[in-house]
């Protein structure tokens, strides 16, 4: 005889994605646990580098009993020596005082280019032609690969304090991206040589579905056997 078991199946709740960025700081509750002068040093360099974290971040992967020496805390939450001290200084001397938006918006600024937002002609240097003309968002640094930075995927589920990359969330001028799908195809099918292609950013998981596919899909093609390898930059299982 054969008994039959309903098992019933746990009811998910999708959850919302929900992202944090300097001027919100205040509004993450656990925040609250910390000095009131780390949250002062926080909101000082969150105004001259980018800070974005979401919700899954802080209510999942922090250990807010041991802040600040939680290493996802560390890794998302602005800290103080991220900034030279003299620059440090600048901006912790205009908050301090009166000041208004636009004052510590071009403080910002003149600290960022202080900082060489794209050392060594990266804006430059390595960017690939077709036909002549420079195909932005895209560099060439080796044989075998291309390296190919969608403009949708400028940004990131959560920002790291290491990123080397922080120039891409800053503004449009300091951007390097490319919305170009039919230069990247188009720089590929002319050169056999590369068999790999990193799409990267930011996140381009960010992206949606379709316009991932916008720029891959067409790699499927038979002019495109050369490409054997398509990488994606994300840390979006991490961080959502």
């Amino acid at each position: 005889m054969q008994q039959v078991v309903n098992v019933q199946q746990p009811i998910i709740t999708p959850r919302k994605f929900k992202v944090y960025q300097h001027r919100q700081l205040d509004k993450i509750e656990a925040l609250k646990k910390v000095p009131a002068d780390m949250r002062f040093e926080m909101k000082v360099v969150a105004n001259v580098l980018p800070f974005r974290v979401n919700e899954y971040v802080f209510n999942e992967l922090i250990d807010w009993e041991n802040v600040p020496n939680d290493p996802l805390f560390q890794l998302t939450f602005p800290q103080k020596d991220m900034l030279e001290p003299s620059a440090y200084q600048r901006m912790a001397d205009l908050m301090s005082g009166k000041h208004t938006t636009n004052e510590v918006f071009d403080l910002a600024t003149q600290l960022r280019d202080e900082m060489n937002p794209h050392p060594a002609g990266q804006m430059q240097m390595n960017v690939p032609h077709v036909d002549g003309e420079p195909l932005p968002g895209m560099q060439h640094k080796y044989r075998e690969t291309v390296l190919f930075f969608p403009a949708q995927g400028q940004y990131c589920h959560s920002y790291c304090t290491f990123c080397f990359r922080w120039a891409q969330f800053v503004g449009k001028a300091t951007r390097f991206n490319s919305n170009d799908a039919d230069q990247l195809h188009r720089y590929l099918a002319q050169h056999k040589e590369v068999t790999d292609l990193l799409v990267t950013g930011g996140d381009p998981m960010v992206m949606r579905t379709r316009k991932l596919a916008h720029y891959l899909e067409d790699l499927l093609k038979p002019e495109f056997e050369h490409i054997k390898t398509i990488r994606i930059g994300t840390k979006s299982l991490t961080f959502w």
